[in-house]
C-alpha cells in the first residue's frame, strides 16, 4: 500500500513535470517562429533542482549548428550581477565600502564626479551619462581606463547623484576599473578566480571576438523581415554587458546565490533591495539586479541585450523558481517575456 502510494506521488510528480516542458515547448517553438529567433537554450530550476533544460533552433544558420544545452550565448546586462558581485566581495574583504565616493579608486576624475560613490554607480543613479550610442567607445577602439573616463569628463551630470534613477552602462564599466584597481588584477582574471573557477563556470568568460570560443553561437538581427548576421562593430561594453556563457554556468551561478558561501547574507540582501533616490522613492533596482513582482510574485532578475543577442535570468523566490532564457537573436527584451512566461506555469501548478 505504502509502495503503491509512492508510485502514485512519482507518476504524478512526471506528470505534473511533463505538463510544464509540454507547455515552455509549445511556447518557446511559437515564439521562435512569430518573432524569428535562430535558436534557444533554457533552464528552470524549482526548489533548487533542475526541472528542465532544452535547446531550439539553430547556433548557426550559416552552418546548420543545432543549439544545444553547452551552446556559448552573449549574456548582455546579465552580467552587471557579476560585476556587482565582485565589488560586494571585495566590500565583504574590507578593501572598499559601496558608500566610499568613486575618487577614492579612480583617478583623475572630473570635479562634477566628487560626490558620487559606489552606490550610486551600482543602482543607476549617478548622473553620469551613458555611453552607450555614443561614438568613440567602440571594441576597435581599445580605450585605456583613462582614455574612457577622459572622454566622458567633458559631459555635464544629467542630474545631481542620488536625484533620479537612469539606466547607465557607463556606471557599471567604472565598477569594472574599480574592480581592477583595487584587486590589482585585470576585471576578467579577478572574476575568473572568485567566481568563474570555483563554481565551475568553464564556459564563462568575455566575447572577445578573436577568442576560439568552442559552442558559442552566431548573433543575428532582423532587416526589413530578414534574419542578418549581426553587425561587428561592436561597442566595448567590458564590465556592464560584454560577458558570455551558457545556461548550465549561470545554473550554477544561482545554485551558489542560494547558499551563503559566495556572498553573505548580507551581501544579498544588499543586492537584491531596491534602492531609493535622496527624497526616499523606490527605484526598483538593486546592485546589478531589478527588484520587482511578477504575477503577485517577488521577481529578482536582469534581461541582457547585446546585437545579436536577447538573454534572461530570472528568480522567483516566493515560488523557488528560477528560469534562464538565452538566445541569438537582437531583439530588445524577448528571452525576458519567454523566462517570466514559463515561470507562470510553475507558479500555477502550487497548490
Amino acid at each position: 500500500m505504502r509502495r503503491s502510494l509512492f508510485a502514485i506521488l512519482f507518476l504524478l510528480a512526471c506528470g505534473s513535470t511533463a505538463a510544464h516542458g509540454d507547455k515552455i515547448d509549445s511556447l518557446v517553438q511559437s515564439e521562435m517562429k512569430k518573432r524569428g529567433i535562430p535558436g534557444l537554450a533554457l533552464t528552470v530550476i524549482r526548489d533548487g533542482k533542475e526541472s528542465k533544460t532544452a535547446a531550439y533552433g539553430f547556433a548557426n544558420l550559416e552552418w546548420n549548428v543545432r543549439t544545444k544545452p553547452n551552446t556559448v550565448f552573449e549574456i548582455g546586462s546579465v552580467t552587471k550581477q557579476f560585476t556587482a558581485a565582485g565589488i560586494l566581495l571585495l566590500a565583504q574583504e574590507g578593501k572598499l565600502s559601496v558608500d566610499d565616493t568613486i575618487g577614492k579608486y579612480l583617478p583623475d576624475i572630473p570635479g562634477a564626479w566628487a560626490n558620487i560613490t559606489i552606490r550610486h554607480l551600482l543602482n543607476h543613479t549617478s548622473g553620469i551619462k551613458s555611453y552607450t550610442g555614443l561614438n568613440g567607445f567602440e571594441l576597435t577602439k581599445r580605450l585605456t581606463q583613462q582614455q574612457f573616463i577622459g572622454r566622458l569628463a567633458p559631459m555635464p551630470l544629467e542630474f545631481d547623484p542620488g536625484a533620479r534613477w537612469k539606466y547607465c552602462n557607463t556606471g557599471y564599466n567604472l565598477l569594472g576599473f574599480i574592480i581592477e584597481n583595487v584587486s590589482v588584477k585585470k576585471y576578467w582574471e579577478y572574476l575568473g578566480e572568485r567566481i568563474f573557477m570555483p563554481l565551475g563556470m568553464t564556459a564563462t568568460t568575455n566575447r572577445e571576438p578573436g577568442n576560439i570560443v568552442p559552442n558559442r553561437a552566431d548573433g543575428y538581427e532582423k532587416k526589413n523581415g530578414v534574419l542578418i548576421n549581426r553587425d561587428y562593430d561592436l561597442t566595448d561594453i567590458f564590465s556592464a554587458g560584454e560577458m558570455i556563457s551558457t545556461v548550465g554556468d549561470l545554473a550554477r551561478w544561482t545554485a551558489a546565490l542560494d547558499g551563503d558561501n559566495l556572498l553573505s547574507a548580507d551581501s544579498k540582501a544588499q543586492m537584491w533591495t531596491s534602492g531609493t533616490l535622496n527624497d526616499g522613492s523606490a527605484t526598483g533596482y538593486g546592485f546589478g539586479w531589478r527588484v520587482a513582482t511578477f504575477e503577485g510574485a517577488k521577481n529578482i532578475g536582469h534581461g541582457g541585450s547585446t546585437s545579436g543577442f536577447s538573454a534572461s535570468l530570472q528568480r522567483f523566490p516566493d515560488n523557488n523558481v528560477t528560469v534562464i532564457v538565452l538566445c541569438n537573436s537582437g531583439e530588445e527584451g524577448v528571452a525576458t517575456s519567454i523566462a517570466k512566461t514559463c515561470a507562470g506555469f510553475y507558479f500555477r501548478s502550487r497548490p
